[in-house]
């Protein structure tokens, strides 16, 4: 017992010493975290960091706020700086159903009359008050939109929608193009659009969204025309609300450049008149017109069709080409003028000569005039004038196949002239057999594109120097720094003597009683032509046959003795051939040429009583309203806007008093009341909104199938009947 108790006392003693050993190394491992714990805590106040993360950063993140200035696109203007492309914000309006959705004050953020909601709407957007409240009855939505009907609002349109003060109406921004022009040299200037917008990406952030150009000098020109969006950071406390005198930090954002172009507005816009006219009567699969300085080669007018408005994009899905730079044809018979030239200057060509016309065998085939039983012995100096085949293979097989491939590459065949506009193509030339070149001196088995012949033509108008086609003037940097695109002389192809021998020719082609351009006179003025029908290949490889199946052409000079102008016109497959080739193009040259030509005609020489347009774009409506009255003129206003952006007629313009000015604004396009307005003054209303305008009868406007005040459809054709006054 005694024994028993000895142990148990030697074991309570070796429990204890083991408490008092586990107790220390508790309390050594303890202090080693501890002291662990506090070196730690050292380091994340010294550094700021746990493992990789910087805690500094990380609560500036959280009560920092970071806000993206935009950096705008720059603008886009013509030769005396009218606005043809500007940034602009567009807004989507949409509603929001769910009664649930109130503020902290039980203020009601929701529709809550809805009648009285579609009824104000149906104002601004062009929608009917019955459709608006179609959307605003849906059912279990939280919120709805109007269609395309509620997109692309200006931001004066979103203005008048918010002073009604609707609950429940809400709206989204996003940035936008505004092009006030229209239907206007479209593939030329071209578009640009949110980058993600095809895409159907999202981005966390939509002030950062970026506009970019898909087409044209919008695209040719991105990098210069995008802006540097700047940032401006703040601190915020817990709430979001700015730490009192906390410093913010701004980095400015950089605008784009502004780009000029050659373009005359005036001029422009006129074109597209005559385009669509010309159009609409004949309806030719493909139509182009080119009007250039002879002497700087800046273009001064040029359009296509198809084409579209870049303000609405109607027609955009017809033709993304553009048809000038991207697309080549064999140019038929005005080519003729550089084999010609070249004969000339190589001193091969015999104008007093006499060849049999109507055909000639090449190897193995037979090559035929236009009229295939010729006009007999004829001398080589009609062979321009009544555009014989037979005669310019003959002046071809004189210079010899060496010189003749010389010559052509002078002037640069198959080569890109350089212009800047995105897709250029380089055509091709082929002269590895007699039958090539053959038809080669001829326009056929060479393709060419559009400012490729301007550029050719350049040398004969400009007494053989060979100029590079430009469409853009200059630009100017955000920070000032002009670029003038300067005139680039791309070479001397023929003598300044031999030009003028071509033009010579040329003129016979009007002139002459034998010449297949006599439509083309234009009273007043001495003009220099070349006219053209290309026959074209079919898929299989053979040309296509039928009376329409042909590239029309003209190219024309003036004034003859020393060009300032030249005009290219070319009209593809014409649907409704009522009238010969050359009255088709004389009804877009002759005009266009004669107000080019016209413009030049000093103020002196003017009627004492015209008035000269002011420029208006870019200034109030009421500035412009009081310029207009001052100066006797009547003023029609399109649009809900406050700022003009597009006039008619244009600045620089002669008019007479009373004359109409029309004056589109950048708010939603309104129908103004044009009873009693005269054809032409519909006309302008139809060019200055790029609307479709029926009009029927003759005299002036009677009825409108638009209110007066109701938004212009872009999609529907406005019907005008004119009446003769009683």
């Amino acid at each position: 017992m005694k024994q028993f108790n000895q142990d148990d006392h030697q074991k309570s003693r070796r429990t204890r010493r083991n408490r008092v050993i586990v107790g220390l190394i508790l309390i050594v491992a303890m202090s080693a975290v501890l002291l662990l714990f506090i070196s730690r805590f050292a380091y994340i106040a010294t550094s700021g960091h746990v493992g990789s993360v910087d805690l500094t950063k990380k609560t500036e993140q959280k009560y920092s706020q970071n806000k993206v200035l935009l950096g705008k696109r720059g603008t886009i203007y013509d030769v005396s700086g009218n606005i043809i492309a500007e940034d602009s914000n567009v807004y989507s309006v949409y509603a929001i159903l769910d009664k649930k959705y109130n503020d902290t004050d039980g203020k009601p953020l929701h529709v809550v009359n809805k009648k009285k909601t579609a009824k104000v709407l149906s104002k601004y957007l062009p929608l009917s008050q019955k459709k608006i409240l179609t959307y605003l009855k849906k059912k279990n939505q939280f919120q709805v939109e109007f269609g395309s009907a509620g997109k692309n609002l200006s931001l004066n349109t979103k203005k008048k929608i918010e002073a009604e003060k609707l609950p429940g109406i809400q709206f989204t921004d996003t940035p936008s193009r505004l092009y006030p022009n229209g239907t206007f040299a479209s593939h030329i200037v071209g578009l640009a659009q949110l980058a993600n917008t095809d895409e159907k990406k999202k981005t966390t952030d939509e002030d950062d969204e970026k506009l970019t150009g898909i087409l044209g000098i919008e695209k040719y020109f991105n990098n210069a025309l995008t802006g540097t969006n700047g940032l401006q950071t703040s601190k915020r406390d817990t709430f979001g609300y700015e730490i009192p005198n906390s410093k913010v930090v701004t980095k400015q954002p950089k605008n784009g450049s502004s780009i000029y172009l050659t373009l005359d507005s005036r001029l422009q816009s006129y074109l597209e008149q005559l385009m669509t006219n010309v159009q609409e009567k004949y309806k030719p699969v493909k139509m182009t017109a080119v009007l250039m300085n002879a002497k700087n080669g800046k273009i001064i007018a040029a359009s296509q069709r198809p084409t579209f408005n870049a303000s609405t994009k109607k027609g955009i899905g017809s033709m993304w080409r553009d048809s000038l730079v991207e697309d080549t044809y064999e140019p038929g018979s005005a080519f003729k003028l550089l084999t010609v030239s070249a004969a000339i200057d190589a001193g091969t060509y015999k104008p007093n000569e006499y060849f049999q016309s109507g055909s000639i065998k090449v190897a193995d085939r037979t090559i035929y005039d236009w009229d295939k039983d010729g006009w007999g012995w004829i001398p080589y100096y009609q062979a321009i004038p009544r555009s014989s085949n037979t005669g310019l293979v003959k002046i071809e097989q004189q210079l010899g196949a060496k010189k003749y491939a010389k010559y052509l590459k002078k002037f640069h065949v198959g080569e890109k002239t350089g212009i800047t506009l995105p897709g250029e193509v380089s055509g091709n030339l082929n002269l590895k057999s007699k039958v090539s070149q053959a038809t080669t001196s001829f326009g056929q088995g060479v393709n060419v594109t559009v400012i490729q012949m301007m550029q050719y033509l350049s040398a004969i108008a400009n007494n053989g120097t060979m100029v590079q086609p430009q469409i853009v003037d200059h630009t100017i940097s955000n920070n000032g720094q002009v670029k003038n695109y300067d005139t680039k002389v791309v070479d001397h192809p023929i003598k300044a003597s031999t030009a003028k021998k071509v033009r010579k020719l040329m003129e016979q082609v009007v002139y002459s009683d034998y010449g297949t351009g006599g439509a083309y006179k234009i009273p007043g003025y001495k003009i220099a032509v070349k006219t053209g029908t290309a026959q074209i290949a079919g898929s299989d490889g053979n040309y296509l046959t039928g009376s329409s199946n042909y590239v029309f052409s003209v190219a024309g000079m003036a004034p003859a003795k020393n060009p300032k102008y030249i005009l290219y016109v070319t009209m593809q497959q014409p649907k409704n051939m009522t009238d010969s080739e050359s009255q088709m193009m004389s009804r877009l040259f002759n005009p266009l040429m004669k107000r080019a030509l016209k413009s030049e005609v000093n103020d002196e020489d003017l009627d004492a009583n015209s008035i000269s347009m002011p420029k208006l774009t870019g200034t109030s409506l009421s500035t412009a309203k009081s310029k207009l009255k001052k100066l006797g003129l009547t003023v029609s206003q399109v649009g809900s806007g406050s700022k003009v952006v597009q006039q008619l007629p244009a600045a620089g313009e002669k008019v007479i008093k009373n004359q109409r000015v029309v004056l589109l604004t950048e708010g939603a396009m309104t129908m103004p009341n044009i009873k009693g307005w005269s054809k032409n003054d519909v006309l302008k209303l139809a060019e200055i909104t790029g609307a479709d305008f029926k009009l029927t009868g003759t005299g002036y406007a009677s009825s409108q199938s638009i209110k007066a005040g109701n938004i212009i459809p872009s999609d529907d054709t406005v019907t005008v009947k004119l009446k003769e006054p009683d």
